[in-house]
């Protein structure tokens, strides 16, 4: 095996070839280092030149297939890590193609001139040869020559780069631009077969999304951006299948689009939306679906006009309205299709009027009157052409039989003029037809044929021969919408009127002027019931009392249950709520799992990539051993071949040498199967030979009994004719001698009918003259009352507006009052808390002048309490024989403040209190006194101590009369109601 060598060096190596020439040996270089092992580890950097150069030369030489499997190598090394690349070498591809294109016809033509030596010479003798042996001119000859390979690659091209680019998210974007460039070829070049080819492409790979739904970087049509690219990319593949007419293919993306509009999430864009109904309506007119075509029509006129309002576009609604009346009128009220059997036709048309019902996103079917009417709720008739309102008034409303066919042919001829209206006229002319006939089944027993062909002439363009008139009335027959007989012998057309026939769906569309005898027999029992319905209510009063009394019981029972009902509404709103609280829940939860499920996915699928890569490794190292078995089996065969060319054999066993491919065996297997044709055309030569000379045999045998045959069977017509003449004859004089009968019979009667005929139309004058007086009568009042009511109401507007002026100026007269209020209540404010402070001041003041009294009080005490201990101790001393070692004699000070003497108010004893906290709190700590230490002033005023337990003094008393007679003063005594003014903690 040759050494790796760099593609730095590879990409140096063949430019060098390139200029010496050698551009297939310098493509064979690049195409070793693409489609090497090593090169999947080198960076990208370097290898993104070499690769650019290669899809050059690939060009050049146009190798279509080598670029391919080089762009299929490249994208496995670097889609999972820059897909820029990838895009920069399939774009760098394409143009590169296109400009081969474009530069090969600019060669052509080039030729094409330079082959014209004179421009003055009509023709010259080589183009005279050249036209005798070829149809073709000198430009199409040099195309074809020139032109056509380039075409061939730049479709190819299309072709390797989407099935490059499929199925892979990350390449999604060029993708859908190189498709686009390919609709754009198609349409440039014409190319109807190739953009067949490219939808089966495009619409195989969009079904294979799903199946390759788990590889890493796989197409997610649940994203809503690619699910948009995609919806893109068909709309772009529908207008290219509209302007190239192929109408199957065009019909095949509409059901494409549906498909993604029913999986996208996102609401489709108005535009896009439009586009769509348009083209639809396109492909139901060329195939004559009249019904959808119209029912498209809707849908586009509504989402337009929706659009006009919000973007204020200048657009001729008068003209779009017209198309959509228009295309309305023009849907045959008969069918016109013929079928052997009517019922699978039935059938067939029911499920695929449901199949496009759903493409226009309709719930059901659409009729005629529905869209009609449909057409009416939406005021179209107030925005149509004058024509169009006219069209609609002859054909829905009007009923005028005799003059129908001449009030619509002005009507015809400015339709013939707008090429976009001009097509409904063969449609219309169904329609036309039809109500002529219908109208004149309800005018007319029977017609002659003459008078019916010349109502339904139609002006010269437009002109329909008496075997369509008749055909169409023969089709209307067999549908079951039309009952006329034609009468060729008495040149008539003759209505049926069955009273037990069925009812008809074109007959109740039209205009009624009457009911017919079979309408008459089926609502006979309905307009009895109505008619003794109205009866008892107008003679039994007891009926509608218990009529009236039903009604009140009926109004008190919904009274009673109005306010469970309300309840009952309020239970299931609470219900309804908490169903969505848990509806809510249960999908987040839901989107929680889903999460983790993906990020699981996403794992599982880096796992699977990873155990992909390693099988693909392992497979390739399969292809390895098994390409280098296949050539020493070839080696094998080779020499074998050569044995037997030695040997000189006619026969050689194929099945010893499968895989061989040499000129030898290969000129062996032409001598066999040309010496097998020759047999088997000698036997064919020689049967066909028999076979001749047998039909020959057969046909001389027959030629003496053909002669006979032909007179028997002129025999047998000429007597049936003559049986089926005197037939007819018998049977019109008979017919003939009854229709005499009748009519001496019916004319007895007719000066009694026209008698009563002429009272009837004089009473029903007069109450018409009667009511025309009423109803003139009362638009005057209503006239009247109407100006009234405006006046009332200027007149209650005026006096409003002044009111309001009125209260208008209150509340702001109000609003200045409520400010000044408010400027004062803040001053009163401020003034008040000054005052408040000031007070709280003296308060205060008085406060510490009683606390300090209090204080002097409480030492006044406290200086005879001190006096009065140290003189019982003295006492107590001097019973025991003690007498006190200090110097001065004084006795120890106590170091407890004395209670406070009864007097002054709860305010003073709370102010009294205060201060003793505050100075027992901030003044320092006492030393202890000893027995050697001065004696306590006794007119000093002593600080208040804290509380010390008796097993804490030194020489406390052993009786309740001798403190301090042991240990002298090292005890700290608190009187109770000090401890009180202190705290509870303390007790």
């Amino acid at each position: 095996m040759a050494p790796f060598a760099k593609p730095e060096n590879v990409l140096r190596r063949a430019e060098e070839l390139i200029a010496v020439g050698q551009n297939n040996a310098a493509l064979q270089a690049l195409h070793e280092i693409i489609t090497s092992k090593r090169s999947r580890t080198t960076a990208l950097g370097s290898l993104e030149p070499v690769m650019l150069k290669f899809i050059e030369l690939c060009v050049d030489l146009r190798k279509g297939k080598i670029a391919k499997e080089g762009m299929y190598q490249y994208k496995n090394i670097a889609q999972n890590l820059s897909v820029q690349t990838i895009e920069l070498v399939v774009k760098k591809f394409i143009d590169l193609a296109e400009a081969k294109v474009q530069a090969a016809q600019a060669q052509a033509e080039k030729i094409t001139l330079d082959a014209i030596d004179d421009l003055e010479a009509t023709e010259t003798p080589e183009s005279i040869l050249m036209s005798t042996v070829s149809g073709e001119q000198s430009k199409d000859r040099t195309d074809r020559a020139v032109v056509t390979p380039w075409l061939k690659f730049l479709w190819e091209a299309y072709r390797t780069v989407l099935d490059i680019l499929r199925n892979n998210a990350r390449l999604e974007v060029m993708y859908q631009t190189t498709a686009n460039q390919a609709f754009a070829f198609c349409l440039k070049y014409t190319r109807k077969t190739e953009f067949k080819r490219l939808c089966d492409l495009l619409r195989n790979h969009l079904q294979n999304i799903a199946k390759y739904s788990n590889q890493m970087h796989s197409i997610n049509l649940n994203d809503p951006d690619s699910l948009q690219r995609h919806l893109d990319m068909r709309f772009a593949q529908l207008n290219a299948a509209v302007e190239l007419e192929l109408w199957q293919e065009a019909f095949r993306s509409v059901e494409d689009i549906h498909n993604l509009l029913t999986m996208s999430k996102r609401p489709p864009k108005t535009i896009m939306m439009a586009n769509y109904y348009e083209k639809l309506s396109k492909i139901f007119l060329v195939s004559e679906n009249y019904l959808f075509h119209a029912a498209a029509w809707n849908r586009y006129f509504g989402l337009t006009r929706a659009q006009i309002k919000a973007q204020n576009t200048e657009v001729d609604v008068s003209k779009l309205a017209s198309l959509v009346v228009l295309s309305a009128l023009s849907i045959p009220v008969i069918s016109t299709s013929r079928s052997k059997a009517d019922l699978v036709e039935i059938d067939e048309s029911k499920q695929k009027n449901n199949r496009l019902a759903v493409l226009l996103s309709m719930g059901k079917a659409p009729t005629r009157a529905t869209l009609l009417k449909e057409a009416l709720s939406k005021g179209l008739l107030k925005t149509v052409k004058p024509e169009i309102k006219d069209l609609y008034n002859i054909l829905e409303v009007e009923f005028h039989p005799l003059s129908i066919s001449k009030r619509i042919e002005p009507i015809l001829a400015q339709l013939a003029e707008d090429a976009d209206m001009k097509q409904y006229i063969k449609p219309l002319q169904q329609v036309i037809l039809t109500r002529l006939f219908q109208q004149l089944s309800q005018v007319y027993d029977s017609v002659k044929l003459d008078f019916v062909l010349n109502l339904a002439k139609f002006p010269a363009p437009f002109e329909m021969s008496t075997a369509e008139i008749e055909k169409f009335i023969m089709n209307g027959n067999k549908k079951g919408e039309l009952s006329i007989r034609i009468d060729h012998a008495g040149k008539a057309l003759t209505f049926e009127s069955d009273v037990f026939a069925a009812p008809r769906v074109a007959a109740e569309s039209g205009v009624r002027l009457q009911a017919t005898p079979a309408e008459l027999v089926r609502t006979q029992l309905s307009r009895l019931g109505k008619c003794l319905f109205a009866t008892i209510n107008v003679v039994d009063k007891a009926y509608l009392e218990e009529r009236l009394a039903a009604k009140q019981a009926a109004l008190e029972r919904a009274a009673a249950g109005a306010d469970k009902e309300h309840q009952d509404t309020l239970a299931r709103r609470a219900i309804i709520e908490r169903r969505k609280e848990l509806v809510e829940t249960l999908q987040m939860r839901k989107e929680k799992e889903e999460a983790s499920k993906r990020a699981l996915k996403a794992q599982q699928e880096a796992e699977a990539e990873q155990k992909r890569l390693a099988e693909e490794a392992k497979k390739r190292e399969l292809d390895r051993i098994r390409r280098e078995q296949d050539k020493i089996r070839e080696d094998e065969a080779r020499k074998l071949a050569e044995d037997l060319k030695a040997k000189g054999a006619l026969k050689v066993d194929v099945d010893n040498l499968e895989g061989m491919d040499t000129t030898k065996l290969r000129q062996l297997q032409i001598q066999q199967m040309e010496k097998e044709t020759k047999d088997m055309s000698e036997r064919l030569r020689i049967t066909s030979k028999r076979i001749d000379h047998i039909e020959r045999a057969y046909r001389r045998e027959e030629i003496p009994l053909l002669d006979e045959d032909y007179a028997k069977q002129k025999e047998a017509d000429k007597t049936a004719h003559a049986e089926a003449r005197r037939i007819q004859l018998q049977t019109s004089k008979q017919k003939h001698a009854d229709d005499l009968a009748l009519k001496k019979r019916l004319a007895r009667i007719l000066p009694d009918y026209s008698s009563f005929r002429a009272t009837i139309e004089e009473k029903r004058h007069e109450e018409f003259e009667a009511r025309r007086a009423e109803a003139q009568a009362a638009l005057e009042a209503a006239k009247e009352d109407r100006r009234r009511q405006v006046r009332e109401r200027r007149e209650h507007e005026e006096a409003e507006r002044v009111e309001r002026e009125a209260r208008e100026a209150e509340l702001a007269a109000e609003r200045e009052r409520e400010e000044a209020e408010r400027a004062e209540r803040e001053a009163e404010d401020r003034a008040r808390r000054e005052e408040e402070a000031a007070k709280r001041a003296e308060e205060r003041a008085k406060l510490d002048e009683v606390a300090e009294r209090q204080r002097q009080r409480d030492a006044e005490i406290e200086a005879k309490l001190a006096a009065k201990r140290n003189q019982s101790r003295d006492e107590a001393l001097r019973a025991q024989g003690i007498r006190d070692t200090r110097p001065d004699g004084a006795a120890p000070q106590s170091a407890a403040p004395a209670p406070a003497a009864g007097g002054g108010g709860w305010r003073e004893r709370l102010a009294a209190r205060k201060a003793a906290e505050a100075a027992v709190g901030a003044a320092p700590a006492a030393p202890e006194p000893t027995r050697s230490s001065a004696p306590a002033v006794a007119e000093e005023a002593p600080a208040p101590r804290k509380y010390a337990p008796p097993s804490q003094r030194q020489g406390a008393p052993q009786g309740g009369a001798q403190e301090g007679a042991q240990g002298g003063s090292g005890g700290k005594y608190v009187p109770p109601s000090q401890r009180r003014q202190e705290g509870g903690s303390r007790w």
